[in-house]
């Protein structure tokens, strides 16, 4: 099984930010404002990421596991 160090809330909260980002993004692509919707999109994609993996590259580096908080 593969290394994880994203769980319990901090994988819910990375959940909801990654959906938040994403109306965030449709909504300013809708606008108009391109750069604004595409920083949102790469955002969203990041958080789905780290959320969908129960993995995050920073967690890592700074030693932090948040998997036993469960």
């Amino acid at each position: 099984m593969a290394e994880t160090n994203v769980g319990g809330r901090d994988r819910l909260a990375r959940t909801l930010l990654a959906a938040v980002l994403s109306v965030v993004a449709i909504s300013t692509f809708r606008k108009g404002k391109r750069k604004t919707g595409l920083l949102a999109l790469v955002g969203a994609l990041g958080f789905g990421f780290n959320a969908t993996t129960c993995f995050c590259g920073l967690n890592k580096t700074l030693g932090i596991d948040t998997t036993t908080d469960e």
